[in-house]
């Protein structure tokens, strides 16, 4: 079953700072792992959620198995998305 996609604010205020080349990319790479996101994503245990890998950045995944929601939380640069999410460890809430 093909899961819906729900892009969370800060995740689209990142694709709009970006060039369109890398943009676009991150989004096919999302839009790509809707049929069975589990095969393309990693956990992230610290932070409960899934990591999507696209490059030289990554993709903040919830999946929400009940509702078939894949709910995209932050996207950032390889070396700076992992300090920043353990700063914000309560982000789902």
């Amino acid at each position: 079953m093909i899961y819906q996609i729900v892009w969370d604010k800060q995740s689209k205020d990142f694709l709009k700072k970006m060039n369109n080349k890398d943009a676009q990319r991150i989004i096919n790479k999302v839009n790509g792992v809707t049929e069975n996101p589990r095969r393309y994503v990693e956990t992230l245990v610290e932070v409960g959620a899934y990591k999507l890998r696209v490059g030289d950045y990554r993709a903040i995944i919830d999946i929400e198995e009940n509702n078939k929601i894949l709910k995209v939380l932050f996207i950032g640069h390889r070396k700076n998305i992992y300090k920043y999410l353990m700063k914000k460890k309560d982000f789902k809430d």
